[in-house]
Order: C-alpha cells, then sequence, then structure tokens
C-alpha cells in the first residue's frame, strides 16, 4: 500500500478526531460520577420527595449518555461529515415520538376505560 492510502485507512475518514489519555480519563471520571450520584440518591434518601429523586435520576442519566457520547462514541457535528450526529437526532426524534405516543395510548386507555363494580365482576361470564 502507499503511503497516502495507509494514512487514509488509518484514520477511516476522521482526520479531525484526536483522543488522548487525559479525554478518556476524564470520561471515565465524569461516568463513574454520573453512576455514583443516583445510587446515592435512591440509597441514602437526601431527597424527601421521590418524584424529586425519580428526577434527578433521569437528570444524571441524560448526562450519562450525554457523556458516553461525547467522551467514547467520539460523536459531535465534525465526525464523518455530522452524519452521526444527524443520526442521532433522527434517533432522539423517533425514541421522543414512541414514548409520548405510548404514554398517550396509556393515559386514554386507562381514562375511557370504565371501572367494574364488584357487583358486575361478579355478574360477568
Amino acid at each position: 500500500m502507499s503511503a497516502s492510502a495507509n494514512a487514509a485507512h488509518a484514520g477511516h475518514g476522521d482526520a479531525d478526531v484526536h483522543v488522548t489519555r487525559k479525554d478518556y480519563v476524564l470520561g471515565f471520571v465524569l461516568a463513574a460520577a454520573l453512576t455514583i450520584a443516583p445510587f446515592w440518591l435512591v440509597m441514602a434518601h437526601p431527597l424527601a420527595n421521590p418524584v424529586q429523586t425519580a428526577i434527578a435520576v433521569i437528570v444524571f442519566a441524560a448526562a450519562q449518555v450525554l457523556v458516553q457520547m461525547v467522551y467514547f462514541l467520539h460523536m459531535n457535528s465534525r465526525s464523518q461529515g455530522g452524519w452521526t450526529m444527524l443520526a442521532l437526532l433522527f434517533t432522539v426524534l423517533m425514541v421522543g415520538i414512541v414514548l409520548s405516543g405510548s404514554l398517550w395510548v396509556m393515559y386514554h386507555l386507562n381514562a375511557n376505560m370504565m371501572p367494574m363494580s364488584p357487583l358486575e365482576a361478579r355478574q360477568a361470564p
């Protein structure tokens, strides 16, 4: 192989992405902290309201996803001409549509189903 072919193959098309050991260590420390913090929130109960705890855990989970994508998957707007970021945005949009649609259907099923009285339950076939 020629030198230019080796150089093109070695970078896999991402000449702009340079990762250092410092980036990996920072990513690991952030990922560890974002794992330990929600565990502590659930085990120590520092927040009196369970809803606040659940919201905090969800926020930590979203931050954990971002840390994993940036520091370990190296997703940014420059990698692969922006296609990875476009694919990520499309995935987030699809997941949002599926989740909100599912919640909407479940809510309306619950609201529109008529509850059965104990007498009606005994008389049902």
